[in-house]
């Protein structure tokens, strides 16, 4: 507040300073992979949202929440405006339009999980984060999920459930740390804050554990997660497995006999839940074998794979989808994880196998 002490005001008068303006965002890009790059937004104004737009449109109050970088390979204009500071108005708006050089096809960005030293060592820390604790997800999930470094109990860093191995193969370990008690530890990885991604072929080549109550997933979810909360933001389950020898409930009539895969989408809301599900269980499928999952993600359309592009089991479109399409929003960062018990695999037995794990090759995006 200003007081106002001469030029004939009344004493006590008081103005109130205008607002001042937000800082511009800015805009700044790196290189990824055969002349991608990772587009990155930040503002200096303390407080601020940025707001984005990937498609020309002026951003406002209701665009995109930035959250993290993200990977870009095709033609586009990035816009980005500041805004809800406290005592600043809106900023102008940043624009740069990004034209890379990207081959169709091309990888674009990967992580191979290379290790060369002799020891085993944890993910990336600048990919890759965790989620921690229990009671996961609203899934009935038994697992506390645990860091590499986490040493609260029951988790243990001398016994990691998620490492590089001298093998260079991401492991993450599903364990039961005392043998006869259902406590069990595992590990969810994500890159939420680290990259993300929209469209393009995302694939991942794993081996995955059978044996019941084992629930490896690779899977995605929409930054605007924090603003729109789930199941607005879009889930797309790349890859879920469950053991085909004696699953809780089967496909058709009877348990199948045999592995299979899940492919979904969710959407919605929390009120009014909208979801597909596609499962691939050909005959004599084994995930413990090596075998690559993938997805194929355009405007208006989600397709997904296994083995090879040209192998497609399931496709989902906005007008084959049971509600609001919500895979057109903006990026969406990846999860990999392995669940202990939930609803799906139902909860381990004098079957399972401890440790059991889901051992990942390479996560790789190429441009459609």
């Amino acid at each position: 507040m200003l007081c106002a002490c001469g030029g004939g005001a009344s004493a006590g008068t008081t103005t109130t300073a205008p607002a001042q303006q937000a800082a511009t965002p800015a805009i700044t890009t790196t290189p990824s992979q055969n002349g991608a790059v990772v587009v990155s937004l930040s503002d200096t104004t303390s407080g601020a949202t940025i707001y984005y737009t990937l498609d020309g449109s002026t951003p406002d109050n209701t665009s995109q929440v930035y959250q993290a970088p993200f990977v870009v390979a095709s033609n586009l204009t990035v816009k980005a405006m500041a805004a809800n500071a406290p005592a600043y108005t809106n900023s102008n708006v940043a624009t740069q339009a990004l034209a890379p050089s990207v081959a169709a096809g091309a990888l674009v960005w990967s992580d191979e999980f290379n290790n060369p030293s002799s020891t085993n060592q944890p993910p990336n820390a600048s990919v890759w984060t965790y989620d921690l604790g229990t009671n996961c997800c609203g899934n009935n999930e038994l697992e506390t999920y645990c860091a590499p470094s986490s040493n609260a109990a029951p988790c243990s860093s001398s016994s990691p459930n998620a490492f590089v191995g001298t093998d260079g193969n991401l492991h993450i370990v599903a364990m039961q740390p005392t043998a006869g008690v259902k406590t069990y530890t595992s590990a969810r990885l994500k890159s939420q804050g680290l990259v993300s991604f929209l469209y393009g072929r995302i694939e991942a080549r794993m081996k995955l554990p059978e044996s019941q109550g084992m629930w490896p997933a690779f899977w995605m979810l929409g930054n605007n997660i924090t603003k729109v909360s789930w199941p607005a933001c879009g889930e797309l389950d790349i890859m879920e497995h469950i053991d085909g020898s004696n699953p809780p409930f089967s496909v058709g009539s009877a348990a199948p006999g045999y592995d299979w895969i899940a492919g979904s989408v969710h959407g919605g809301t929390t009120a009014a839940h909208a979801d597909g599900t596609e499962k691939y269980h050909p005959a004599g499928f084994s995930a413990a074998a090596w075998h690559t999952y993938g997805m194929i993600w355009s405007t208006g359309q989600v397709q997904f794979y296994v083995d090879n592009p040209t192998n497609v089991y399931a496709t989902y479109t906005p007008s084959t989808f049971p509600g609001p399409w919500p895979f057109d929003q903006g990026p969406q960062f990846v999860i990999l994880n392995l669940a202990v018990g939930g609803d799906w695999p139902g909860s381990p037995d004098a079957s399972t196998v401890f440790p059991s794990e889901m051992v990942v090759d390479y996560v790789r995006v190429y441009k459609n």
